[in-house]
């Protein structure tokens, strides 16, 4: 078995074994992408405050992750 296929079947397993993994993921990733496009758009105080999101939404991942394992 490939170095890729070892990759994706693990990932692919990740995601399916936690989707609210991958949904906070897609959500720090979105709300960078945002912070950056207003940033470039000339809106420097908005785009400052929507990129303070992407640390907020991982910190409750981490919160929410954390919670999980102390349940097992």
């Amino acid at each position: 078995m490939s170095t890729g296929a070892i990759r994706q079947r693990a990932s692919g397993g990740l995601i399916a074994a936690n989707p609210g993994a991958a949904l906070i993921g897609l959500a720090a990733f979105v709300s960078f992408v945002l912070s950056v496009s207003l940033w470039f758009a000339d809106s420097r105080q908005e785009a400052l405050f929507v990129g303070l999101w992407v640390p907020s939404i991982l910190s409750l991942g981490a919160f929410v992750a954390a919670l999980g394992a102390g349940r097992s």
